[in-house]
């Protein structure tokens, strides 16, 4: 049984709009944050990334890599749990990508 198979429909659905919002970068960078982060999240966080994820793809791209302010009607402890994320070494990598990291 693969781990996504164990969790409910809801998160289930969750990383599957996570991972195909439209472009490469942003299905990497919101699908990895969703899918690491899927198992731990209460039902009011899985409510709060829900709200995030019905932003577009265009403007999530442009909050996560900086290149526009988030606006004050969009802003929420999860997407600046997000933005923070994708600011990390390696975010939107995988974990066989990020073992490399140190190995050049």
């Amino acid at each position: 049984m693969s781990d996504t198979e164990s969790l409910s429909p809801r998160r289930r659905r969750l990383i599957f709009r996570a991972e195909h919002r439209g472009t490469k970068e942003t299905d990497l960078l919101v699908g990895g944050f969703v899918t690491r982060n899927i198992q731990s999240f209460s039902e009011a966080e899985l409510d709060e990334i829900e709200s995030v994820l019905d932003f577009l793809d265009v403007d999530l791209a442009d909050w996560l890599s900086g290149r526009r302010p988030v606006p004050p009607e969009a802003d929420s402890p999860m997407l600046r749990r997000l933005i923070a994320e994708s600011n990390e070494t390696g975010a939107g990598m995988t974990p066989a990508m990020r073992s490399g990291l140190g190995h050049r």
